[in-house]
């Protein structure tokens, strides 16, 4: 029985077989990082863009990329990943230029394109939905959490009714919209986390990515970690946490991730994240263990919030 649904299995009814992400640095920055701004403060100095390619054009880096992954995986079929930073922050004739050399690569199958909610003007609208009629598209947004003051504390830089607005707008493109989240932010807990399940379900995207809060010596948190600030996750309650968001999530969003990839390098804590198969398995133990699944325990009238 599966027991949630991951993005793994739709890839292969979609398109017959998995497709190989390809993770592409644009040269992109962020509007949290101009006029002295210090960014978001979980965000890298790479702007969560450890496995791309950089200073080399977008066809180089695919082809980069291909010859390293292949050794590991022999899909043919790939997802051009536009990751490292705000990945609409630039002129839209500069976006349509290098979109439009990701999806001529041959066997591109999926756009898809990490950017924040703030940065998109009507011009950027019409590129993606003109791009949506030749390839799919996927838009992920940074959510992060639906608590306000945890948004204000890690420096998002923009509201929940900016973050609705551009979900909104995209819907009415047609445009496939994946909201990232994050559990384990400082001073959150189980109910910040199932108050942002919630919110998820309320505005319905087409796909979710949950990780635990790490933290790399090259970001801003690490400074207030070093000063015994907050407390870190601990394996156990993420573990907890991700079978709460799976039980309650809306069974037809599509999961496209339930672990985070640091900098190995770079990684301070938690250190069990280094672990993924782990918690993979743990999961999917616990979930048979129950009896369990996605969306056992939705209910599709809670109402707006």
């Amino acid at each position: 029985m599966q027991r949630y649904n991951d993005l793994s299995s739709y890839l292969k009814k979609k398109f017959g077989s998995r497709l190989l992400k390809l993770s592409i640095d644009g040269g992109f920055s962020c509007p949290n990082r101009k006029n002295g701004k210090k960014g978001c403060k979980f965000c890298s100095e790479t702007g969560s863009g450890e496995f791309t390619i950089k200073r080399k054009s977008i066809t180089e880096q695919l082809k980069a990329q291909i010859s390293f992954l292949k050794e590991k995986d022999k899909s043919n079929g790939y997802i051009a990943y536009f990751q490292s930073y705000t990945n609409t922050f630039l002129p839209v004739e500069e976006l349509r230029k290098m979109y439009y050399e990701a999806i001529n690569f041959p066997n591109v199958k999926v756009l898809s394109i990490a950017t924040r909610a703030d940065c998109f003007n009507e011009d950027i609208y019409k590129l993606l939905a003109e791009l949506n009629e030749k390839i799919e598209v996927w838009i992920e947004l940074g959510l992060q959490s639906s608590n306000e003051n945890t948004r204000n504390n890690m420096n998002i830089g923009y509201s929940t009714e900016i973050f609705e607005s551009c979900v909104q707008r995209l819907k009415e493109l047609n445009i496939k919209t994946i909201f990232h989240i994050i559990f384990g932010l400082p001073n959150e807990t189980e109910k910040d986390y199932k108050n942002t399940i919630d919110y998820v379900n309320n505005k319905k995207p087409w796909g979710i990515k949950i990780h635990s809060l790490y933290i790399q010596n090259d970001c801003e948190l690490y400074e207030e970690y070093l000063k015994n600030s907050f407390k870190v996750i601990t394996w156990d309650e993420y573990i907890n946490a991700l079978i709460m968001a799976i039980e309650n999530l809306d069974k037809d969003i599509i999961i496209h991730r339930l672990t985070g990839d640091g900098d190995k390098e770079k990684l301070i804590a938690p250190l069990w994240s280094k672990n993924k198969i782990k918690t993979i398995g743990e999961i999917s133990k616990i979930l048979k263990q129950r009896n369990s699944y996605q969306g056992i325990n939705y209910k599709k009238d809670k109402g707006a919030l």
